[in-house]
């Protein structure tokens, strides 16, 4: 692959997630519309099983979009992994430019929002998905990078166990607090720590893989 084929591709999937996290922020602009016409906060709002149901099949499917996305811009599954979390990035970071745009929200990067509803409703602070959203960009483009370069970016054992560690630590400062989630009841502090902890479980677990495909070219 050359240069130039690479950043075509890097544009179009970035062209991509920016297009889709408006699409999302529009149905959000709805849904507020209905449940918070004063303006979205905490507690939550009660939605019945079906409106349940519809925004989990929504959820699944932007994963497929952006599944399908980088299969179609990948050739080796970790190139196309690597696509998946650039696509993936780009569009939970724009989702919440557009928010912004759209709704003059969040106030702030510390403004609570949901941010997912599988297999628990997840919550936390704008702060923490954009963290992880900025750790995927750099990740997935220094791993294109390599690829266009002849180099087979394959993470060993120690990788996935740090990678898991940190989704998991972060993963449970999502969904934690389940009076928030589940009972209306204002969210308790967030664990921030958990947070720093598995973002640098994460950039580690990344650096081990990618300085050792280095040293084996």
């Amino acid at each position: 692959m050359t240069k130039n084929n690479l950043i075509t591709k890097i544009v179009w999937v970035i062209i991509f997630g920016i297009a889709m996290a408006f699409v999302e922020s529009a149905v959000v602009v709805y849904l507020r519309a209905i449940f918070y016409p004063g303006g979205f906060k905490f507690p939550l709002e009660t939605m019945d099983d079906y409106k349940i149901f519809i925004e989990v099949m929504r959820e699944i499917a932007t994963i497929f979009m952006l599944l399908s996305i980088a299969y179609l811009a990948g050739k080796k599954f970790w190139e196309r992994f690597a696509y998946f979390m650039l696509s993936f990035g780009v569009w939970d970071i724009f989702y919440y430019v557009w928010l912004k745009a759209l709704l003059d929200w969040p106030s702030t990067v510390f403004e609570w929002d949901i941010l997912y509803l599988i297999p628990l409703p997840w919550i936390g602070p704008v702060v923490a998905p954009v963290s992880i959203a900025i750790l995927m960009i750099i990740f997935s483009i220094m791993i294109a990078r390599s690829f266009q370069k002849g180099d087979d970016f394959r993470p060993g054992l120690i990788s996935h166990v740090l990678a898991l560690a940190g989704a998991m630590l972060i993963l449970y400062s999502f969904m934690c607090d389940t009076g928030a989630t589940l009972h209306r009841q204002m969210p308790k502090p967030y664990k921030y720590e958990l947070l720093i902890i598995g973002d640098i479980l994460f950039m580690a677990a990344f650096l081990i893989s990618y300085l050792k495909t280095k040293r084996n070219v």
